[in-house]
């Protein structure tokens, strides 16, 4: 009996899935937590290594574009945590790729080059619909450190404007807000009052306490969430990114969120425009309206022409990366393949582990497939959702069996088995433990 394809069908529900199991709230290898003095003007390699960029006053986009190559059993998702990006930002980037299986030998681009939000660089800066966070800090030279992030979902957006952290807490305990726990009770997914620190809590390691009530900066258990909306308005960071922010923002810093689609900057003389798709509570049409309004002045006041049908393509596309659009300048197609080319790590930062079953352990079996490419993107989401799944495929011929597990308990094994057959609409045989 064929696998179910629904799986392959519908990545928003898979994405549902993923988020919001459990609780809901030439160049070097990359290196996320490297500290050194930068000289004060970095190369493009430095400045995708660091993450850490000194600012001139004078230009606006910071960063530069890279790309790496993509190994048999790697996921996009992977790729980003480990070069510093969320899950929105490599799949914009990468429309040609399929975000669980890529083609192995492509070349993922990585868009590490950012046009800072139009806010006072001071303290922390929150770009909603770039979802990433900027921080100033207050020091000369001038300088910031940049971490993507994942934000409030519709219906729980997080809020815009001025606030201040105003304390920070290592291994915070969640008091979980009344609103949430009646939301999670009429589906039938009670939350208790209170969760300790430890695996289980959606807050992480480590929190930074706004002064708006209830919003925080802080981890998660649930990285894969990073670059896109799926808290309850607070702003997420990988917990890796967590502890260098928790590190460097002290109390009282200034934090301003702000909600920019479209991000107009300079570069060496050129003016470079970066466009992601403005949420649904944005008025796209009027964001639209007043960017081409502000693009007008500027060809006006500057002298120069400008490459409209550029400006209508970076709009269309939305791929997030920052494109030079004065008449005559380089094409996105260009920038592109003069990407900074980075090696691949041996293993990418937060690549899910597998095991091999031992005597004692139960297993999950799906009925076989030909559809090989299904059936690893399967596998590759089973080892991604919380709590994970470990799953790998196994050909039998010109067929593929993908297996689930091991675990070390019947109890987890049957649960993995209701996930399966439920959520992802598989067929699933629980195989006992072989006998000793």
């Amino acid at each position: 009996m064929p696998m179910t394809p629904s799986y392959v069908c519908v990545p928003a529900r898979i994405l549902f899935l993923i988020l919001l199991s459990g609780l809901l709230p030439g160049c070097a290898l990359f290196n996320r937590g490297l500290e050194r003095e930068n000289p004060p003007r970095q190369t493009a390699g430095e400045a995708v290594e660091t993450h850490r960029f000194h600012l001139d006053g004078q230009d606006s986009v910071i960063g530069g574009l890279a790309s790496v190559p993509v190994q048999d059993g790697d996921t996009l998702l992977d790729i980003a945590r480990h070069f510093g990006l969320g899950y929105q930002h490599i799949v914009e980037a990468n429309p040609g790729l399929d975000a669980w299986v890529p083609q192995p030998g492509a070349r993922a681009i990585l868009p590490l080059q950012f046009i800072l939000p139009d806010a006072p660089r001071k303290g922390v800066v929150i770009n909603l619909a770039a979802m990433r966070l900027y921080y100033f800090a207050d020091e000369k030279p001038a300088t910031l450190s940049t971490w993507p992030i994942g934000v409030g979902r519709e219906g729980r957006s997080t809020p815009v404007g001025a606030m201040a952290v105003e304390s920070k807490r290592e291994h915070p305990t969640w008091y979980v807000p009344e609103s949430i726990r009646r939301a999670h009770a009429r589906q039938g997914d009670p939350l208790p009052a209170v969760v300790p620190p430890g695996p289980d809590n959606p807050l992480g390691e480590y929190a930074l306490y706004l002064s708006k009530p209830s919003y925080l900066i802080h981890g998660t258990n649930k990285p894969f969430s990073i670059g896109l909306r799926a808290s309850n308005g607070c702003i997420r960071l990988y917990p890796e990114d967590i502890a260098l922010a928790f590190r460097e923002i002290p109390p009282k810093t200034p934090v301003r969120v702000v909600n920019q689609p479209y991000l107009v900057g300079w570069l060496d003389g050129g003016l470079y425009l970066e466009a992601h798709r403005p949420f649904d509570e944005l008025d796209g049409a009027l964001e639209k309206k007043n960017l081409l309004a502000e693009l007008r002045r500027i060809g006006k006041k500057q002298a120069r022409k400008l490459d409209w049908p550029k400006v209508e393509e970076t709009l269309k596309q939305a791929l997030g990366i920052p494109t030079p659009i004065f008449e005559q300048s380089e094409s996105l197609g260009g920038r592109l393949a003069a990407a900074t080319p980075l090696e691949r790590p041996a293993r990418l930062a937060g690549w899910p582990d597998t095991a091999e079953p031992a005597t004692g352990d139960w297993l999950l079996w799906t009925a076989e497939t030909d559809d090989e490419h299904g059936a690893r993107r399967l596998a590759a989401q089973l080892n991604h959702i919380v709590p994970k799944i470990p799953s790998k495929v196994v050909a039998k011929g010109r067929r593929y069996r993908l297996i689930a597990g091991p675990f070390a308990q019947e109890k987890s094994a049957r649960k993995a088995k209701l996930i399966l057959d439920v959520d992802f609409e598989t067929k699933s045989e629980l195989v006992k433990p072989a006998k000793s």
